[in-house]
Order: C-alpha cells, then structure tokens, then sequence
C-alpha cells in the first residue's frame, strides 16, 4: 500500500454495504492521490501524512447526484461554475446534467458531433466537482449518433422527454419543430421514442450493459386538456393549479406506454425519472410486474419528498412534473422506506428570478419551471430520513451507490479501498434554517426557504482534496469530465 498522504481520523463511515446501524463505529480512512487505501481501526500514519480529525461526524460517500440541468437558463461556463459550487457545499461530489439541443442549452440544432465538444469546452476547468452528461436523441441524425457518442465521449445514458411531443418546457407549444428545433419532417413522438430505444438496445449489444435510457414520463395530450381547463377556472391557483394542470394520472399513462415500448424493443435498462406521486409510483411497479425483462429504476427528487403545494415557497416552486398534494408526497416516502425506490436526486436547474417570474409574480402559468437544490439533498434526506426511520446505509445506496452502479461510475459511490476519495462529512444533528442568501448558487430565491434542516454538511472531500472546510468552499475548481464505459470512470 502506498504512503498515507491524508488521513481522516475518527469518522462514523457509512457504507451503503455495511449492517443498518444509526451510530457505525468511529473509524480512519487513508487516502494516498485521489484514492482511499484503507478503511479501519487505527490506521497508521507517518511525519508525512495529513491527519483531519473528523470528531465523530458521520462520513457519506460523495452524492452521486444524477439528475441536474447545467446550462438550462445561463450561460453553460457561468453555470457550471455556481451550479457546481451548489453541489459541493451540499456534498454532491458528482453531477450527471442532461443536455439537449433544441431552446435553451446552447439554444441549437444539429449534430450532437458538433453539440458535445462544445458543451464540453464551456464546462472545461470550471467545476468544483465531477461530471458528466445524459443526452437526448431528439432528432434521427442524433440516434445514428448513439454509437459515436458511447465511443468518443464515453456518454453511457440517455433521455426521453415524452411531454415534448405536445407541449414546451413551461406549458402548451403551438410549433414543435421550432422549440425543439428539429427538421421540420420530424416529429418528436411515440414513434421517434420507439427508435430511440432501439437504437440504444443496438448499443447495448455492442458496447455492454452499462447503457441505459432516462424517461420524462408525463402524456401531452392529456396535459394539454387539463392545462385549458384550469386556466377557466378562476377557483385554483399556484401551485395547486400547475398540478392540476399536469394531473398525477398523465404520469401513469405515460409510465405505462413508455414500459411497454423499451418492452417491445427488448431494451432492458430503463430509468423512469423524478416520480412525483402515488399514481407514478403505482404505475411504475405495475409495470415492472409486467414486464420482468425489463430492468426498471425507479427516481425520485428531494422537492417531491419535502415539498408540496403548500409548503413550497411562492410559485417558485413549479417544476416538472409538479409539486403534489401533502398525500403524494407521504406516498413517496412509503415507496422509498419500503425500498421501492432506487435513487434520490436534486433536479437541479438554477432559474434566477428575472428568469422564473413572468411580469405577473402570481400567474404559475408565466412562471419558467424548474429551480436548484443540490444543496439541499443530503442534509434534507438525513434530516428528514433518519425522522421516519430511514436507516443511514440506505440513504447512502439512494444518494451515492445505486446511481454510480446504473451510471457506470465504478469508481464512485461506495467508501472502501479502490474507490475514489470522495468522502462527506455531516453532522446529523446540526439544526439550520435554509435561506437562499446562504446559498452558492446563483439563484436568488428558493422553495425551501424557512424549511427547517436536521443535519448539515460540514466538509467535503473530492478525490482526497478538501474542497468544503467547516462549510466554507476552498480553492480553485477541481472537477473532472467523467467518461463512462464497461469498466467505469
């Protein structure tokens, strides 16, 4: 074993592999470059190595959060930039952002050949964590891509927005072609998401079982009636008029449409996206009892899990698909304890308020969806978690394991000698109340605000380099592209 350059003495290490206890034992990990060496009792060190006391704090696997949106509504270098610094200070040690051409992103069409180098230039040398891409074949130039993307880029997971078929990004698109910016002999719909999936399942033939794709499972059409409706009926507004505008049932229809098609195509490993209620949840394992050959993952986000129509902060708070009644959100927490869920992510897109708020701040209909929240996903499901029982080895496999296995990141997600040195330390009795002006990202409002935290975030390690001191952001950027393939990055 090589020399012990940095030691972190007494920390409670979880591991996602490790027997359910709220208290693990006190133990040292030895970190030699950018890898854990040893984990145990008492390492030894010499006059060489750095020791950080971690005073009992819990020790995390660094978040896998592999579900954010860099770029969305700013510039890509500039949010990368803040977006990252979010993630660290909230122990996301490596974020899987979905791209996409078409409005917004690079705001272009064309050739992913052409669309990824890009993307990786603004992004390059400016992350304070790891990262890498999903992308959306939205075109079939882009699904004849598919194998050039998996070999050239290392990219490993794609993406099905199947409400686009009828609708844009906030509400109802009267042109299709000209928001996705597609030809305009395309079409964006059942048809195209059908071969897509089979030019995945080619790929997976080819290139191994770490390929997988993504759905956005809401139907269009019936979005688009609800959306008419609510719109007369002066009686709801806010949040509870958006999601009653985008129903909890468009979600199951288009769970169960999506399965059966990755069904038909033979295409094995599909991932359905931020479940937001009984109704998606209920239809997502329905579906898996259908189609035993099909190996479902099942996501939800910490919004869905802490937030609902009524306790989000403002119309800040409207996302896709919606924030939910008080009763979906309990729902979501009966799957995740009774182990129905696969992975918790942040669906982090920084909109800033200029951007989310049209020039009326009530009408939820003008607002942009989506908002940050990388920072909020670890304290939050510890906080929130350990209050309903959920054990801390398993909010380490939602946070930090099952994502980096489905992912192909076999380097991440597990503290143990071999992988990288991506270590968080939280304090789970910490007591705090989220305000935005506290927050690395350039967000200026949040739908947590005033939410009260039960644990916190006080340093974390990316690659054995301390990027968060005392909750205090250090030094340059430090991330790096991760490439993913059979092997891992």
């Amino acid at each position: 074993m090589p020399a012990t350059e940095l030691l972190i003495r007494n920390a409670r290490v979880v591991r996602p592999d490790g027997p359910p206890s709220d208290s693990p034992e006190p133990l040292d990990i030895a970190i030699s470059g950018d890898t854990i060496d040893a984990i145990g009792p008492n390492l030894p060190v010499d006059d060489r190595t750095r020791v950080i006391d971690a005073n009992g704090l819990l020790a995390f696997p660094g978040v896998v959060d592999a579900h954010q949106h860099w770029g969305i509504y700013r510039d890509l270098a500039a949010d990368t930039e803040s977006e990252s610094r979010a993630c660290a200070q909230g122990g996301v040690t490596t974020s899987l952002t979905y791209m996409r051409t078409g409005r917004y992103y690079l705001n272009r069409g064309g050739s992913y050949r052409d669309f990824v180098p890009e993307v990786l230039d603004r992004m390059a040398g400016r992350s304070q964590v790891d990262y890498g891409l999903h992308l959306a074949p939205m075109t079939a130039e882009h699904i004849d891509e598919i194998p050039y993307l998996v070999e050239e880029f290392g990219i490993a997971s794609f993406k099905i927005f199947m409400f686009y078929g009828g609708h844009g990004l906030h509400g109802r698109s009267s042109d299709q072609a000209e928001f996705l910016m597609i030809p305009p002999t395309e079409r964006y719909d059942l048809a195209h998401f059908e071969f897509v999936m089979r030019g995945i399942q080619r790929a997976r033939e080819k290139y191994g079982d770490h390929i997988s794709l993504s759905l956005h499972c809401e139907t269009a059409e019936i979005m688009a009636a609800y959306t008419a409706l609510v719109e007369q009926d002066s009686t709801q507004t806010g949040l509870r008029a958006y999601s009653a505008s985008r129903p909890a049932h468009s979600e199951g229809l288009a769970i169960t449409m999506a399965s059966y098609l990755a069904h038909e195509t033979g295409l094995a490993n599909i991932n359905l996206l931020h479940l937001s209620s009984e109704k998606a949840v209920a239809a997502a394992l329905t579906m898996a009892e259908a189609f035993p050959n099909v190996n479902f993952r099942r996501e939800v986000t910490i919004s869905h899990l802490l937030a609902d129509v009524d306790t989000a902060h403002s119309i800040g708070g409207k996302v896709n698909p919606p924030l939910r009644e008080r009763a979906d959100v309990e729902a979501l927490w009966r799957h995740l304890l009774a182990g129905e869920i696969d992975w918790v992510v942040s669906d982090h897109a920084c909109c800033r308020a200029e951007q989310k708020f049209g020039a009326d701040r009530d009408d939820v209909f003008l607002a942009r969806s989506g908002f940050g929240g990388a920072e909020y996903l670890l304290p939050g499901l510890v906080g929130e978690g350990r209050k309903r029982g959920l054990s801390l080895q398993r909010i380490a496999e939602l946070t930090a394991a099952n994502p980096a296995r489905r992912y192909g990141l076999n380097r991440k997600g597990h503290l143990a000698a071999g992988y990288d040195a991506d270590v968080v330390l939280v304090d789970p009795v910490a007591r705090w109340t989220v305000r935005a002006a506290d927050s690395e990202s350039a967000q200026e409002y949040t739908p947590f605000e005033g939410f009260e935290m039960n644990a916190s975030v006080t340093d974390v390690f990316l690659r054995g380099i301390h990027i968060v001191r005392k909750g205090q952001l250090q030094g340059p950027a430090h991330g790096r592209y991760l490439r993913r393939g059979p092997d891992g990055s």
